[in-house]
């Protein structure tokens, strides 16, 4: 018998959609995105796949939700902002119109750094980057690095990790997540290795925070065959379980939960009280510069 959420292949094959079908897929996805967002395609997938409003199939993900997310942001149904998607970006240094210009942005943007004042540091790290978008939302708040490893990261990657790790020279958590398959679990355990071996000296605590099977089994996360041809599969039991496969808002309350619990509050009430004040100096000096310069 297969469980709950499982990969379960359908033994008939689905008649095509009406144009019925079509508009309540439509809303559905609406509905999903307008309560919590931004979200991955996959996320979206995932979702829908909970509310059983389509099947837990590559062609459903790939040829009817990609299909249907482009279509309704092209034709203004959907916010483009509603998905998140990090893989395309622009590379330009920042410039400005005047000094005045860059004195003001820099009023409205200056940030104190927090984690300056507090007794630890804290990273969250990643396995896909496509979530990153998602999850900055809170580790942008909270002025916390977010690391991205997409798969397996390079060694010039946890070597400069590492040597930020041991140059603040203070106790350092860091909380990854990833994947619950062959590659995803050892993905982690290469990455804290690496940082391990390049930061021998620093005081690291590493915590696997999502995917767990406790997760799988109490939220019945939607899962997939393990695949096979992977060489590490031998040492892994059970069915995969994607982290995008973890609702958003979910997702942002662990990495959330993971921060919060480092804040020393009294520390971080003076530094917002410091940053007021010196927002106030950058006020004045930009009011004092009159005309544009």
């Amino acid at each position: 018998m297969t469980r709950a959420g499982a990969y379960r292949p359908s033994p008939i094959k689905r008649s095509r959609r009406s144009c019925a079908d079509m508009d309540a897929l439509r809303g559905a996805i609406y509905a999903v995105l307008a309560a919590d967002n931004p979200m991955t395609v996959r996320q979206v997938f995932y979702q829908l796949v909970g509310r059983a409003a389509i099947e837990k199939t590559e062609a459903e993900y790939k040829q009817t939700i990609g299909r249907l997310l482009t279509e309704m942001r092209r034709a203004g149904e959907i916010p483009f902002d509603w998905i998140a998607d990090n893989t395309r970006w622009m590379r330009k240094p920042r410039t400005y119109d005047s000094l005045r210009n860059m004195l003001e942005l820099t009023k409205d943007t200056y940030r104190r750094a927090l984690w300056n004042d507090q007794p630890v540091y804290v990273e969250i790290w990643l396995e896909k980057d496509a979530l990153s978008g998602v999850v900055y939302k809170e580790t942008h708040q909270w002025d916390v690095p977010l690391m991205v490893t997409r798969g397996y990261p390079s060694v010039s990657y946890l070597h400069a990790a590492a040597e930020t790790i041991g140059a603040t020279g203070k106790p350092a958590y860091l909380y990854y997540f990833g994947d619950h398959d062959p590659s995803g679990r050892d993905i982690t355990r290469a990455t804290e290795a690496g940082l391990r071996e390049f930061a021998p000296d620093a005081d690291i605590s590493f915590e696997r925070v999502a995917v767990t099977e406790t997760q799988i089994a109490l939220l019945r996360l939607p899962t997939r065959p393990t695949k096979s041809a992977d060489s590490r599969s031998k040492s892994f039991s059970g069915e995969s379980v994607e982290v995008d496969a973890i609702p958003p808002e979910l997702l942002r309350h662990l990495v959330r939960g993971c921060i919060e619990r480092h804040l020393d509050e009294d520390r971080l009430r003076l530094t917002e009280l410091v940053e007021a004040a010196e927002r106030e100096t950058l006020a004045r000096i930009v009011g004092n510069l009159g005309v544009p310069v």
